[in-house]
């Protein structure tokens, strides 16, 4: 018989939401009357079933791949550095894999959780993130085979991860939907989760919780109006000094979209002027008050997947100032960051997928980024965190 899936309440995770029961209960039904055998779903529905999350892999049990890339990263109170990435990224065999530092990075773990989609399935895309509470939420994506139009958000999380082994709560489905990038705390504590189902109409979905996680409902979407430019959006919102939010999507360049009431609506997604190549970049505000941008080429000219340079705003990103080359080569892409208690920045981002596969890292401070040049001794490039063997 079908079961929906629940979680332990003496660890605060919360129960599957009612968007997710209803997106089951074709399988339920189909389930209930014999078109499928119980423990075998449809091949389209595959992908609403949890990839399994494996716990300290034997290292000769990580699948081998010849190419990686999309990371991502976040820090511990204590320090721990946690670094997630996906290989065989952009095929229908996408898996994730999760490691930490415990010495600022100079040195890292074996995989300490893997995420290993079913067959017929993909786990992309992941984002890590610490909430309020201190919790390490890992998030991934599944689709059935490269992209099915629906996508959907999964997370696992985790209430120690400082500990030497930390125990995951079961994966839990939140929406529809690609989450790339971190969740938004409001200053009425709300989070927001801006995920996309990529070129469809109000592609853009932002998932809400108003009870620190234990649920999630679909607060409101965002269109972008012209089809010829629309791709797998990558929004990230902040909330403005005004109070209102604003979301800087992934199109055909950069492009922007406005809510004056906390997510429920958005103005049409309309490119800015500011030039950029198809890529993700990345957008966060500091402990400064100012936004950090992250993204390739200078502020003024268009270029290639090269030159990742960081940029600070003081005005809610009407104007950047600043300039501080990350690196320089082509083929570096797809920036996540955090920033530290002492106020050290660092910048993960991958390097030629294939065939170097590169996890890399990059530390500087706020002042660097103003100066355009490493004037702190936080500054380092090109940390090495991973990179795949030599053919």
């Amino acid at each position: 018989m079908f079961e929906v899936l629940k979680f332990n309440p003496s660890r605060n995770i919360g129960t599957v939401s009612d968007s997710v029961v209803r997106g089951l209960l074709p399988l339920a039904l189909a389930v209930l009357t014999g078109m499928v055998s119980a423990g075998e779903p449809s091949p389209a529905d595959v992908a609403l079933l949890p990839a399994h999350a494996i716990v300290s892999p034997w290292k000769q049990h990580v699948p081998p791949t010849k190419r990686q890339g999309v990371p991502g990263i976040e820090r511990t109170a204590r320090g721990r550095l946690w670094v997630s990435y996906g290989r065989d990224v952009e095929s229908t065999r996408t898996y994730q894999i999760v490691k930490w530092s415990d010495d600022g990075g100079q040195r890292w773990t074996d995989a300490k959780l893997m995420i290993l989609p079913r067959a017929g399935t993909r786990a992309m895309s992941a984002c890590l993130w610490i909430d309020p509470r201190g919790r390490l939420w890992m998030f991934w994506n599944q689709s059935f085979g490269l992209q099915d139009g629906r996508y959907g958000v999964w997370a696992t999380v985790t209430d120690e991860p400082d500990a030497a082994e930390p125990e995951w709560s079961a994966p839990r489905r939140i929406g529809d939907g690609v989450l790339l990038n971190k969740p938004t705390v409001l200053t009425n504590g709300d989070w927001l989760l801006p995920a996309s189902v990529w070129k469809a109409d109000d592609s853009i979905r932002v998932h809400a919780s108003t009870d620190q996680g234990k649920t999630f409902s679909l607060r409101g979407t965002a269109n972008v109006p012209d089809p010829a430019t629309r791709g797998p959006d990558e929004p990230m919102l902040v909330e403005r000094r005004d109070g209102s939010l604003w979301m800087l999507v992934r199109v055909q360049g950069l492009a922007e979209t406005v809510s004056q009431d906390g997510g429920r609506t958005w103005t049409p997604v309309q490119r800015i002027p500011l030039p950029h190549p198809t890529s993700r970049f990345f957008l966060r505000r500091l402990q400064s008050g100012a936004l950090l941008l992250v993204k390739h080429g200078p502020l003024d000219q268009r270029t290639r997947r090269e030159q990742l340079t960081a940029f600070v705003s003081d005005d809610d990103g009407a104007t950047w100032s600043g300039g501080l080359m990350l690196d320089e080569r082509e083929d570096v892409t797809y920036p996540d960051g955090v920033q530290t208690a002492d106020g050290t920045i660092a910048i993960v981002y991958d390097h030629q997928r294939t065939p170097a596969g590169e996890i890399l890292m990059a530390t500087f401070r706020e002042e660097d980024v103003r100066a355009g040049k490493p004037t702190s001794e936080k500054t380092q490039f090109r940390i090495l965190i991973d990179r795949l063997p030599a053919p």
